[in-house]
């Protein structure tokens, strides 16, 4: 039977607009992480971690062989602003960046982003958003032009 395989683990980082913190409440925030990890799986984007602080988050994910990334990213973001803009704790302003980064895993490495990704909170008390984003491309030797990363 012929069939289609891979294992493509992404970790996706993504900001909201401006880095407001519309995600500051613990609750909203778990909240949030639960529905992008819906809208994945639905996607057959499953969902390896989601975590994040008040405004961004983190996604390692397997990516379907089905769907593009810039589709699935997409449909992660315009499916969660509705949605949280629907609940009555939800910021009715709430907007993500417009863009986002994209990092391929080795399935080897895995382990060590879930762990990265747990430890979102901790992390930020020292570091910032802005400050981790320009690490994850550096370190994915990703050249950028810092006037078009942040809006």
């Amino acid at each position: 039977m012929p069939q289609s395989l891979s294992n493509v683990l992404v970790h996706i980082v993504f900001s909201t607009k401006e880095r407001h913190p519309f995600l500051a409440g613990r609750a909203l925030r778990m909240a949030m992480h639960k529905h992008l990890a819906a809208v994945s799986t639905e996607l057959r984007c499953p969902v390896i971690k989601v975590g994040g602080v008040e405004d961004h988050v983190h996604l390692l994910a397997r990516q379907a062989h089905t769907v593009t990334l810039a589709g699935w990213v997409r449909e992660l973001k315009r499916t969660s602003s509705l949605w949280v803009k629907e609940r009555p704790e939800g910021p009715n302003v709430f907007q993500w960046q417009a863009e986002y980064g994209a990092f391929s895993v080795s399935q080897s490495q895995s382990a060590a982003v879930e762990r990265y990704i747990a430890r979102q909170e901790a992390h930020h008390r020292s570091v910032s958003f802005q400050q981790e984003f320009r690490t994850l491309l550096e370190r994915h030797q990703i050249a950028y032009g810092e006037r078009y990363l942040w809006d």
